[in-house]
C-alpha cells in the first residue's frame, strides 16, 4: 500500500518561483554595480552613477519588486470546500517508523536552519554598526539608528506574522518570511544611511515574524518534546550568532562591511528550496476543517489524530483573557527586559571592544564566546524537559542578569577575564532564548497560539528599540560597566516576578512511556487550555 505524502505543496508554484528568480536577479544586478564600481563595496561606491548605470539600479528594485508580489500570490493558499470531521472514513496507509524516523530529523533539520537563517540577520547588525559608522562618520547614539529601525520592523513582523499564522498557516507564513529575507540583502547596495535604516525596517518585518512561526510548528508537529524543542531554539540562537561573527571576522577586512547582507542570499534561497520538508500543522489544517490533510500529517508524524478545538476567536485579545491575563504580563515583561539585554546591550559590544585595546578582534572573542556558550544552551533543553520549564526559565535569567553584573568589574583590555564574563553573559542570555518560545508555544491552544508567539517575540524586539538609543546615548557618558550594571535591574526584576508567579507548561512524562500515545497529553489543547 502506498504510504502517505505530507500535504505541503506551494499553491502556485510557477508564480512563486518565477518571483523567487526576479527578485534574485535584482539582487544581482545591485551586487554587480556596487562591486563594480569599487571592489571593496565602500563609500566609493555611492560617489555618483552614470545614467547607465541609473536605468539599471531602477530595473532591479522593479525586478525585486516585483518578484516579491508574484511570489506573494503564488503563496495565498487556494479556496478549500471545508470537510465535516465525520466525513473521513478512509483510514490512510500505515506509515514505517524508518520514514517517521527520517520526516521527524528532516523537520528539525530544516527548522533548526530557518532559525539560524532568521538569528543572522539581527545578529549581523552588531558586526556592521563599526563600519557604516565610520563610513558615514557618525557618533554612537546616530548609528544606534540601523538597529532601532531593524527592531521596529521585528515588532511589527512578529504581530503579522504571528496572526498571518493563525490565519493562513504555519508553513505559508515561514516561506512568506523567507522570501521577505531574499529580498532584503539588497540592504548591502543602499547608498545613504537613510536607505540603510529603512531596507533594516524592511528586513526586520520577516526576521520579527519568523521566530513565532517556528515555535509554532516545533510545538506542533514535535509535541512536548521539550528538549529537542528547546535545544532547537538555544543551538539556533547561537548558531546564527556564530555564523554573523564568522562571517564578520572572515569577510569584512576583504570585501566590507556591506558583503555580510549579500552572504545571506544563498541561504534564503536555500531555505526556499527546502519547503517540500516543511509540512503544515496539524492542528491548523483540522481547525480549518482539512480533517483528511491533518489526518495524513498526524500519521506521517506518529501524532494523535488531531481532534477538533473548541471555536476560539484569534487576535490579541483572548491572550488577556481572565484565564491568560497574568501568564501573558509575565512573559511580555520577561521578553522586554530580555530583549533589552540582547538587542540593546549586545549590539554595542562589538564597537565597545574594538576600542578596548584586546590583541584579537571583537569579532574573534564573541565568535569564541558565543562557540562555548553551546553546552549551557544543552543544559537548558535537559533541565527544561527533565527539571522544571518556570525555574529553568529563572536560572537563566538569573545567569544573564549576572553576567552582567560580572562586566561591571571586569577589565574589558583583559582578555583572560573579558571572555570568560562573555561567555556566561551569552550562555545566560541564549538560554533565554532557547526556553521563551517553547515556554510561550505550550501557553496557548492553537487558535491563538501563533499570535501569542508573536506577542512574546515583539516585547523581546521591543526592548531592543528602547535598548539601542538608550544604551548608545549612556555609553557616551559612563563606561560600560555603569551600562550593564543598570540593564540588569529589568532582567532581574521580571526573572523574579517569573520565579514567583509563573506557571509550570507542558513537560513530557518519562521516556519509558510510549510519546506517540501520549504527545498531547500534556499540551493545552488537551488539558482544557487550562492557566
Amino acid at each position: 500500500m502506498r504510504q502517505p505524502q505530507i500535504p505541503g505543496m506551494i499553491p502556485r508554484p510557477w508564480l512563486f518561483w518565477t518571483g523567487v528568480g526576479l527578485s534574485s536577479l535584482g539582487i544581482a544586478l545591485h551586487v554587480q554595480m556596487l562591486f563594480d564600481i569599487s571592489p571593496s563595496g565602500g563609500a566609493a561606491s555611492h560617489s555618483g552613477h552614470t545614467g547607465h548605470s541609473s536605468v539599471v539600479m531602477w530595473l532591479a528594485v522593479a525586478a525585486i519588486v516585483e518578484g516579491v508580489v508574484l511570489a506573494g500570490i503564488g503563496l495565498v493558499p487556494k479556496r478549500r470546500t471545508s470537510e465535516s470531521a465525520t466525513a473521513v472514513t478512509e483510514d490512510p496507509a500505515p506509515i514505517a517508523p524508518e520514514r517517521r524516523a527520517t520526516l521527524r530529523t528532516r523537520l528539525v533539520v530544516v527548522l533548526a536552519f530557518a532559525l539560524m537563517v532568521d538569528q543572522m540577520k539581527p545578529a549581523t547588525l552588531a558586526f556592521i554598526l563599526p563600519g557604516a559608522r565610520a563610513e558615514y562618520g557618525l557618533t554612537a547614539a546616530e548609528v544606534s539608528m540601523l538597529p532601532l529601525g531593524a527592531l521596529c520592523g521585528t515588532v511589527v513582523g512578529s504581530l503579522v506574522w504571528g496572526r498571518l499564522a493563525d490565519v493562513i498557516g504555519r508553513r505559508a507564513a515561514v516561506l512568506l518570511a523567507a522570501l521577505l529575507f531574499v529580498a532584503t540583502t539588497v540592504c548591502g547596495a543602499m547608498p545613504t544611511f537613510e536607505g540603510n535604516v529603512i531596507m533594516c525596517i524592511i528586513m526586520g518585518m520577516p526576521a520579527g515574524g519568523m521566530l513565532p512561526i517556528v515555535y509554532t510548528l516545533l510545538l506542533e508537529l514535535l509535541p512536548n518534546r521539550s528538549a529537542m524543542m528547546v535545544l532547537t531554539a538555544g543551538l539556533t540562537s547561537v548558531g546564527g550568532y556564530l555564523a554573523a561573527s564568522g562571517l564578520a571576522a572572515v569577510f569584512v577586512p576583504m570585501l566590507g562591511w556591506r558583503s555580510l547582507w549579500f552572504l545571506q542570499l544563498p541561504l534564503a534561497l536555500a531555505l526556499l528550496g527546502l519547503n517540500r520538508w516543511i509540512p503544515e500543522s496539524p492542528s491548523f489544517l483540522a481547525a480549518q476543517g482539512r480533517h483528511a490533510e491533518a489526518r495524513r500529517t498526524a500519521l506521517c508524524f506518529g501524532l494523535p489524530q488531531p481532534v477538533p478545538e473548541p471555536r476560539t476567536p484569534g487576535g490579541v485579545r483572548p491572550l488577556f483573557s481572565a484565564a491568560y491575563r497574568r501568564q501573558s504580563t509575565l512573559i511580555c515583561a520577561f521578553a522586554l527586559s530580555w530583549g533589552l539585554v540582547y538587542w540593546g546591550f549586545m549590539t554595542f559590544l562589538p564597537t565597545v571592544l574594538s576600542q578596548a585595546g584586546l590583541p584579537v578582534t571583537a569579532p574573534e572573542i564573541l565568535f569564541y564566546s558565543a562557540l562555548l556558550s553551546i553546552p549551557g544552551t544543552a543544559a537548558a533543553a535537559w533541565l527544561y524537559s527533565r527539571w522544571s520549564t518556570r525555574r529553568t526559565m529563572t536560572l537563566y535569567g538569573a545567569l544573564s542578569a549576572l553576567g552582567l553584573l560580572t562586566l561591571t568589574t571586569v577589565p574589558l583590555g583583559e582578555a583572560a577575564l573579558a571572555i570568560p564574563a562573555l561567555i556566561g553573559l551569552l550562555t545566560g542570555t541564549s538560554g533565554v532564548v532557547a526556553v521563551l518560545g517553547p515556554y510561550t508555544a505550550q501557553t496557548y491552544p492553537t487558535a491563538f497560539r501563533g499570535m501569542g508567539n508573536g506577542l512574546s517575540a515583539a516585547c523581546t524586539k521591543s526592548g531592543g528599540i528602547i535598548g539601542p538609543p538608550l544604551i548608545g546615548s549612556m555609553l557616551s557618558v559612563m563606561p560600560l560597566g555603569r551600562v550593564a550594571m543598570l540593564v540588569a535591574v529589568p532582567i532581574a526584576l521580571s526573572t523574579a516576578a517569573v520565579s514567583c508567579w509563573g506557571r509550570e507548561t507542558g513537560v513530557a512524562p518519562a521516556s519509558s512511556v510510549d510519546p506517540v500515545k501520549t504527545e498531547h497529553a500534556h499540551t493545552p489543547e488537551a488539558a482544557g487550555a487550562r492557566p
